[in-house]
C-alpha cells in the first residue's frame, strides 16, 4: 500500500525528521499510522506517533482503538509491511525489523484481516 504520508513529504525531509526525533528521543519509536484505503473503519485524526520502545503491539493497538473511538465489539488489525505483527512483540523489535529507509515505522490498520485486496 502506498503511504499518503510518503506522497505528501519528500524523502529527505522525512529522513531528517526521523533522525532528529531519534536523537532527541532515543527511547521512542517514530511511527506513521494510516488506515487501509478501502477499510470501513474510522480514519485516525493524526498519523504521526512517538511511542515508547518498550510498548507492545497490543498496547499500540489499544492506543489506536481509543483515537478512532472504536467500540469494543469491532475488530481492528494492524499491518507492518503487509504482515500482521504478534500482539506481544515490542514496538522496538518491530521497528528494528521493519523500519523504512527514511527512519519511520509505517503501520496500516483495517477493520478486516485482509490487506485491503
Amino acid at each position: 500500500m502506498r503511504s499518503k504520508f510518503k506522497d505528501e513529504h519528500p524523502f529527505d525531509k522525512r529522513k531528517a525528521e526521523a533522525e532528529r526525533i531519534r536523537q532527541k528521543y532515543p527511547e521512542r519509536i517514530p511511527v506513521i499510522c494510516e488506515k487501509v484505503e478501502k477499510s470501513d473503519i474510522p480514519t485516525i485524526d493524526k498519523k504521526k506517533y512517538l511511542v515508547p520502545a518498550d510498548l507492545t503491539v497490543g498496547q499500540f493497538v489499544y492506543v489506536i482503538r481509543k483515537r478512532i473511538k472504536l467500540s469494543p465489539e469491532k475488530a481492528i488489525f494492524i499491518f507492518v509491511n503487509e504482515i500482521l505483527p504478534p500482539t506481544a512483540a515490542l514496538m522496538s523489535a518491530i521497528y528494528d525489523e521493519h523500519k523504512d529507509e527514511d527512519g519511520f515505522l509505517y503501520i496500516t490498520y483495517s477493520g478486516e484481516n485482509t490487506f485491503g485486496f
